[in-house]
């Protein structure tokens, strides 16, 4: 089966009209009215996001930089890969990730390779996220934003396989080394 030659037309829902809930700093929340294929309507409640990066940074011994930080909706500290959100106008996905990771841990790399992009929570959200492996590190200075406060820290994979048996990383963190070749459960 080719999935590309499939129709979605009994699938698709038209855009009949839209409502700003909210326009905060990083997201907007909007009410969609859309018709669906039968001739029904139907409310879909969208975060309106610009997209964001995600970095598998590999130090030279192969060990994985993660960064930890408080996350407020988690209500507790998770590890994760480097990560942001696309926040200057006019910024490509590959001057996001290189800002960020250079913000974030104070590195910056010579090798650059785009693994993957996909919508995080396409039922609900428009973010787009583009995932990158960063290799041939460099120390620098980590330059935080003003509410930030970030540990970072090299992991093997046998310790980054411990943090995801604790649960102490998010979804993006254990997506984006899979895609970078790293198995998730090392026992």
């Amino acid at each position: 089966m080719h999935v590309e030659a499939e129709s979605v037309e009994h699938l698709r829902e038209t855009p009949l009209s839209r409502r700003e809930i909210h326009e905060g700093r990083l997201i907007g929340l909007v009410d969609d009215q859309v018709r669906l294929a039968g001739g029904a309507t139907a409310h879909r409640e969208v975060v309106l996001h610009r997209g964001a990066v995600a970095v598998v940074a590999l130090d030279e011994h192969g060990r994985a930089v993660l960064v930890r930080q408080w996350r407020h909706p988690a209500g507790r500290a998770l590890w994760e890969i480097p990560a942001g959100t696309r926040d200057r106008e006019g910024e490509s996905e590959e001057e996001t990730a290189r800002r960020e990771l250079a913000e974030e841990t104070g590195f910056t790399a010579g090798s650059w390779r785009v693994l993957f992009e996909a919508f995080l929570a396409p039922g609900y959200s428009t973010e787009l996220m583009r995932f990158f492996l960063a290799e041939d590190l460099r120390p620098g200075t980590q330059s935080t934003d003003d509410d930030e406060r970030l540990d970072v820290a090299h992991f093997t994979r046998e310790q980054v396989a411990e943090l995801i048996r604790a649960g102490s990383v998010d979804v993006k963190t254990v997506a984006g080394l899979a895609l970078a070749g790293w198995p998730m459960d090392e026992r």
